[in-house]
């Protein structure tokens, strides 16, 4: 009789403790620095979704990858870097029917407007230069390989201060904390005392699309899905545009 009742007891368990997505509920996650047009394209979803409603988690791309693979319910993933979704289908989390993506993006440097930034070199220049944090923040990353190719990796030893997020990297240059920042251009759209001084050359770095992915947390999951036909949408193209984001 015990041997009966084990399993069961087992399996009414497990029933409790899941947690599968509401009827309208979307888990979305996302980088930091596309919070405020992210905001901007669920409001305007859930008008035309009314009861549609979102959880949302913003966090640097490789950090919310690592809460996916751990577990973490989330039923839309978009990243500033296409690597950590493919890291995550191949790990079976991601439907690999449900990627595409989602805007393009450039590195630029922003700092006090008196600065005069005309290349790469002038950065040797600068005493402290904020970067995300090259293992999970993707700006950063693509910084840290824009100086070596760029050959000033070395000149810029020392002077490079490491933040955990891209809008933290940006405030930095706001407050003056350092003298420039390296960020997306999205980013540096925003900001209101410091300014852009140079637009960092493609042919320096990696340039990926932004990625965004349904993961295999819940395939019957339509909302999630419905969100992502809607930012593919040419409405949702035409307010990333307003935001900064590039097509190509």
């Amino acid at each position: 009789m015990l041997r009966q009742i084990k399993p069961l007891l087992i399996a009414l368990l497990l029933a409790l403790t899941a947690t599968p997505a509401l009827a309208g509920e979307i888990r979305l996650a996302a980088g930091m620095g596309m919070k405020e047009v992210l905001n901007v394209l669920t409001t305007d979803f859930t008008k035309a979704h009314p009861g549609t409603t979102f959880i949302k988690t913003y966090a640097a791309a490789g950090a919310l990858a690592m809460q996916i693979e751990n577990g973490a319910p989330i039923d839309l993933y978009i990243s500033a870097d296409t690597k950590w979704v493919n890291y995550l289908q191949k790990k079976n989390l991601i439907d690999g029917k449900w990627v595409a993506p989602f805007a393009w993006n450039d590195i630029v440097v922003v700092g006090r407007p008196s600065l005069k930034i005309g290349s790469m070199q002038d950065l040797t220049k600068l005493k402290r230069i904020a970067i995300g944090n090259p293992t999970s923040a993707p700006a950063g990353e693509s910084a840290m390989e824009a100086f070596r190719n760029a050959g000033i990796e070395k000149q810029l030893a020392g002077k490079l201060v490491m933040t955990r997020d891209i809008l933290q990297c940006l405030m930095y240059a706001e407050t003056g904390v350092v003298d420039a920042s390296v960020v997306h251009l999205t980013e540096a759209l925003t900001a209101k005392r410091s300014k852009i001084l140079y637009t960092v050359p493609h042919e320096l770095y990696t340039r990926t699309p932004f990625t965004m992915a349904v993961t295999n947390r819940d395939a019957s999951n339509g909302d999630a899905k419905a969100f992502f036909r809607y930012l593919e949408s040419a409405e949702a193209k035409g307010i990333l545009e307003k935001y900064g984001y590039l097509k190509e």
